[in-house]
């Protein structure tokens, strides 16, 4: 089931279509009979866009996962491998060619897509390995935005954030630009352009560049969007630390969604029979996809956890209220009528079983003491209590050897909301961590300090209690029932990052040059000339539409912050979402650990 793409005003089908289409392009040159290798990474976005009808309809006929050794058998005539260009993904191509039986007839051809980009490093390495030349068809496939929703877009790209703040290396900004330009070409030249960060402002001169350099660009489209805001992650390195309180979000924090995907341990959803006693129980985690497409997850995905149990109970009375309806049912009219609504109804009531079992398996956790205590200090530093010394809390769960990436979550927090720990608190931290967890992983602490989230407190003046107040990101008096601000996605912390968006939009940055100034990066403006005749009228009460950009990952409750600042009735501002990546803080910090593998020997 495919997810609704119009959000508003914004249609997203038109992306997917045209990544469609570049596919079919691609397969129908490649005549006759296909198998398509899959890099494992690459099936999930993929599954996004296409489904395995349309590869079939194009000679698609097996498909296999990319590993070292013989190809499987498959009758035949093309092969086709669908990879991201990374050197140890060459070496297993490698491998594959060079098993192919050649006496065998007829012999199949081989061909490359490389997504989503060519690398001219891959094909000079196939080369030297003396395979480049078997492949007849060599080619890039730019699957840059991925639509997941109306809403929100993504590249999932999940090593962006490392490779821009501790690799230096920019090549997933450029995807982003070259994502952006395709965007423009599709749904016109965005006039505005604002952004916060070096990362932001490097994205903005490519698209710049981009646009000087290719003249036939410029379409005449009427522009959809009307502002774009690029945001690096590390303007706001708090959000994701912090554990996201919406059931999207504790959904991804607990059980991490995957390409709109999620897996469920099991028992909670096998049906209840009479008189077995359960003696078969399924062992296979449940797959459930989550997307706008299904109406009660549309409705209670972004609100706090601590209102969907009224609203599921609510549905449930509604539902067997409908149901109920069939003893009214008299004559051949209202029999009818009912049995055309049965499927709606059936698909209504296996939804609210799924997403009650859901709770239910959240609820355990979120009531646990240990969940509370965690949540009970992420919130004294983010409201500023206590956040200057050594945490006691921390230090039990150290002592306990809690889960590694839980302690270094939330000392990161503690750093972030003091502007960096004083040198003998960061000393002890890193001791305790080492000493417990063990010393390989001195180089994870090395990188979270290089991306500026544990680090010692420079120049002696801690920030944020300014930031915090100026921005108002803590706000005592929260609703999460009925919220009246985005600071109910964390139940008293508003995201810095979507403030940001709601102040850009009204009363404008200006007003708060102060606090941009503390926060890392330049801040900028840019303008790009529509031309004559497609500049915008605005219509007495329509919305202006704006793109926010998060380089480096963006988490669920950020999203749940815009889409409640959308449907604000005086807001005036509908947003749609793009990020290089989906996170939560586990997988953001679990992707800035290194692995320090025992020497070979």
């Amino acid at each position: 089931m495919a997810a609704h793409l119009s959000s508003g005003r914004v249609n997203l089908t038109a992306l997917r279509e045209a990544g469609r289409r570049e596919l079919r392009e691609f397969l129908d040159k490649c005549a006759g009979s296909k198998a398509i290798v899959w890099d494992e990474y690459l099936t999930g976005p993929f599954g996004l866009i296409a489904q395995y009808s349309l590869l079939k309809e194009h000679e698609v006929e097996k498909m296999f996962t990319l590993k070292p050794g013989r190809l499987p058998p498959a009758d035949v005539k093309n092969i086709i491998f669908f990879v991201r260009p990374k050197l140890e993904l060459m070496d297993i191509i490698t491998d594959n060619v060079l098993r192919e039986d050649r006496g065998r007839s007829p012999q199949r051809d081989f061909h490359i897509l490389f997504v989503p980009r060519r690398s001219l490093l891959c094909e000079q390495w196939l080369k030297e390995q003396g395979v480049l030349g078997s492949f007849i068809h060599r080619e890039q496939y730019s699957l840059d935005l991925i639509p997941f929703d109306g809403d929100l877009l993504s590249m999932e790209s999940e090593s962006a954030f490392k490779e821009c703040y501790l690799e230096s290396d920019q090549t997933s900004l450029y995807h982003a630009a070259k994502g952006l330009m395709t965007l423009q070409a599709l749904y016109g030249t965005i006039p505005q352009i604002f952004g916060k960060g070096d990362c932001a402002r490097h994205v903005a001169n490519m698209m710049i560049r981009m646009k000087r350099e290719f003249p036939g660009s410029q379409n005449s489209i009427f522009p959809v969007f009307d502002t774009l805001l690029l945001l690096d992650r590390n303007v706001d390195l708090l959000t994701p630390l912090a554990t996201q309180l919406t059931y999207e979000g504790l959904i991804d924090e607990i059980y991490g969604i995957q390409n709109t995907y999620v897996k469920l341990p099991p028992e909670k959803f096998a049906p209840k029979k009479q008189g077995e006693g359960g003696k078969d129980l399924p062992t296979e985690p449940k797959k459930l996809q989550l997307n706008s497409a299904e109406e009660l997850y549309a409705e209670i995905r972004d609100k706090n956890f601590n209102a969907v149990g009224s609203v599921l109970s609510k549905k449930a009375k509604i539902i067997s209220a409908a149901f109920e309806e069939r003893h009214h049912a008299k004559t051949v009219g209202e029999i009818k009528q009912f049995v055309s609504q049965l499927p709606h109804m059936q698909a209504a009531r296996s939804s609210l079983a799924n997403h009650t079992s859901i709770a239910e398996l959240i609820k355990d956790i979120t009531t646990s003491e240990d969940f509370f205590d965690n949540l009970t200090v992420e919130q004294e530093f983010m409201s500023g209590i206590d956040t200057d010394k050594v945490n006691n809390y921390i230090e039990d769960c150290i002592a306990q050897k809690h889960p590694l990436i839980k302690i270094l979550r939330l000392v990161c927090l503690q750093s972030v909301c003091n502007s960096g720990l004083k040198q003998k608190v960061l000393d002890h931290y890193k001791r305790e961590i080492l000493q417990t967890y063990g010393y390989e992983h001195i180089l994870t602490l090395n990188n979270l300090e290089k991306a500026g989230l544990l680090k010692p407190q420079t120049g002696g003046r801690n920030n944020y209690p300014t930031i915090r107040k100026t921005l108002r990101l803590w706000m005592d008096d929260v609703n999460e029932q009925n919220p009246n601000d985005i600071s109910y996605v964390y139940s008293g912390y508003a995201p810095l990052s979507v403030r940001l968006a709601q102040l850009l939009a009204r009363p404008g940055w200006r007003s708060i040059e102060e606090v941009l100034k503390m926060l890392p990066g330049p801040h900028f403006e840019e303008r790009q000339q529509l031309p004559t005749g497609l500049q915008k009228k605005r219509q007495q009460g329509e919305n202006r539409v704006t793109l926010v950009f998060f380089l480096g990952g963006v988490t669920y409750a950020e999203i749940a912050a815009l889409r409640f600042l959308s449907q604000m009735e005086d807001g005036g501002t509908e947003y749609i979402i793009a990020t290089t990546k989906l996170i939560n803080g586990t997988t953001w910090i679990k992707s800035l650990m290194e692995k320090l593998e025992p020497a070979p020997f």
